[in-house]
């Protein structure tokens, strides 16, 4: 099975407002791009949401992927293992456990390794996914953001 390299970046216009997010699927010579707005939602939230999505839209369980964000939130909750002592506490007092129930779920069908890179910098493919992220954010299609709760 090919190693599988991924890309993901999310956009919000205001915290909350318009956002979205953008992922870049790298295996071998195949290449997919996935993109999506939203209505009402959190930069935060739209990083989470293209990490699961694009983690989801994998073929293969088991897969090997090297999955790169520009997100600190993400990187670090899963790096550093601050995500599986959320989720033992029931995710008491943490903001968007919708998502991260909804990632843990799809993180442990693969073997995946995170990586952060600067955001707005020198890496293409972060880039690409940024510029797909303020497309959709900017789309007429927006979705709602069901899971999103102010405050």
């Amino acid at each position: 099975m090919a190693d599988i390299t991924i890309y993901t970046d999310g956009a919000a216009q205001g915290n909350p407002g318009r956002g979205g997010f953008g992922v870049v699927l790298l295996s071998g010579p195949h290449r997919k791009e996935l993109a999506s707005g939203f209505r009402l939602t959190t930069n935060n939230r739209m990083e989470l949401m293209a990490v699961c999505v694009a983690l989801e839209a994998l073929k293969f369980e088991g897969s090997n992927v090297t999955l790169y964000s520009d997100s600190k939130y993400v990187v670090d909750a899963v790096n550093q293992r601050w995500v599986f002592g959320w989720e033992r506490k029931g995710f008491a007092g943490k903001k968007n456990p919708d998502l991260w129930m909804r990632f843990l779920k799809v993180y442990r069908r693969h073997h995946v390794q995170f990586v952060w890179v600067k955001g707005h910098a020198s890496t293409i493919e972060n880039n690409r996914c940024d510029e797909l992220a303020v497309a959709a954010a900017n789309g007429e299609v927006l979705h709602e953001d069901t899971g999103y709760k102010p405050g």
